[in-house]
């Protein structure tokens, strides 16, 4: 189960983190690569790392706030990669403020990258699985998608990880006529580059341990698994589904 041999998966905010964790991951299982991501000297690291698995890997730099930036990444791909089965919405960043302080340039910038982002890459990608009749889509929302935290105050990330969940949704429902799955995984705390120095402090730690069912967070590798599944073949009959992969944090 789970070849993905012959499948083109593409893969946005591919520069970094979990985004670059899951590139390598369905890279392991045999698909062929898009990696999206901003910073180009990046991706093309990563694209030698991935090629030397014997796999294909286009790196593509693109900035998904910008629609042009989008809809060239998407041309490109299906110009050199000839088909698009699978594609990822990962990329994202925040500005953390509280409702009463944020200003409205955090705002803007926040609901632009994290959610306006995910329509963007959708709608473009989504065309050539619409003709294809095939089509597999996921979105990387958060744990902070589905509930409130009294950890930091990040009211717009709240939101438009909140809006991606509900995206997912009427895209699932829409899309289902063209063969097409749209589903979401919600992570919860993991370790990257740039949260490791946060989570492995004494305070994070003990609300760890009184919040997360588990009492740790993500190992890298532990989300991988879900975004085999949901980007498979075998999970044709899975759409529309919020999968939290969090310890435990939203159970509870």
């Amino acid at each position: 189960m789970f070849d993905y041999t012959g499948r083109v998966v593409v893969l946005s905010g591919a520069s970094s983190g979990l985004g670059k964790q899951m590139a390598l991951a369905y890279a392991d299982q045999g698909a062929d690569m898009v990696i999206m991501a901003r910073r180009l000297e990046r991706l093309e690291e990563l694209a030698k790392e991935i090629e030397a698995k014997g796999v294909k890997c286009l790196a593509i730099r693109c900035d998904v706030t910008d629609v042009d930036s989008v809809n060239a990444a998407a041309a490109e791909a299906k110009e050199k990669m000839g088909q698009i089965d699978v594609v990822v919405n990962c990329a994202g960043a925040s500005a953390n403020a509280g409702v009463l302080e944020m200003t409205d340039e955090e705002w803007d910038f926040t609901i632009d990258t994290d959610m306006t982002s995910v329509f963007y890459v959708t709608r473009a990608f989504g065309k050539y699985m619409k003709e294809a009749n095939y089509g597999r889509i996921i979105n990387i929302s958060s744990m902070y998608g589905l509930v409130g935290n009294t950890a930091i105050d990040t009211v717009a990330y709240h939101t438009s990880k909140g809006g991606v969940v509900n995206f997912t949704r009427a895209v699932a429902a829409e899309l289902a006529k063209y063969n097409i799955t749209c589903n979401c995984i919600c992570p919860g705390y993991f370790e990257t580059e740039l949260t490791t120095d946060t989570l492995n402090t004494d305070d994070f730690t003990a609300y760890m341990k009184a919040t997360v069912p588990l009492g740790r967070y993500g190992k890298s590798g532990e989300l991988d698994a879900s975004a085999i599944f949901l980007g498979s073949e075998e999970a044709s009959y899975v759409t529309g589904v919020i999968l939290p992969v969090d310890g435990g944090y939203t159970c509870v």
